[in-house]
């Protein structure tokens, strides 16, 4: 994953050179994720039960005010470019993505679940079964008198 900072930079220095904010979506998405990803580990480092320092919610906390910082300037670039609506639908895009992302990271984990379920169940099923066939050869062998 890139770093925020370098898309918002690449997306400035596109801008600038007069390229339109179409030519720079992919730079633009990774400046979301970045963010995103910024605050996740902010939110994840803040509610942490086991946070090692306080030097780490410090590095985080500036990393998050870096990055609402950075935000600020891309919706400044891009009301100027595009104009106010263009910056909703933005937002709107950003909002569809990341539930579209939590959806997936949803599913996944069921399927996993599922996954695990199927493994324990057909595994001890198994199991049981070896078990008692095992059971009744010795019943039978004792029977026989072979054992």
């Amino acid at each position: 994953m890139i770093d925020p900072f370098t898309a918002l930079a690449a997306v400035k220095s596109a801008v600038a050179a007069g390229k339109e904010l179409v030519n720079v979506t992919k730079q633009i998405g990774e400046f979301f994720d970045g963010v995103d990803e910024i605050r996740a580990k902010h939110e994840k480092k803040k509610n942490s039960v086991f946070s090692p320092s306080d030097e780490n919610s410090m590095e985080t906390f500036v990393n998050l005010q870096r990055a609402r910082d950075a935000e600020e300037e891309l919706r400044q670039i891009v009301i100027a470019t595009r104009g106010f609506s263009a910056w909703g639908e933005l937002q709107a895009i950003r909002v569809q993505a990341r539930k579209d992302r939590k959806a997936k990271i949803d599913a996944d984990k069921k399927r996993r679940a599922k996954l695990i379920e199927r493994i324990v169940i057909y595994g001890g099923s198994t199991i049981i079964v070896t078990i008692m066939i095992g059971i009744t050869l010795v019943i039978i062998l004792a029977k026989q008198g072979r054992i």
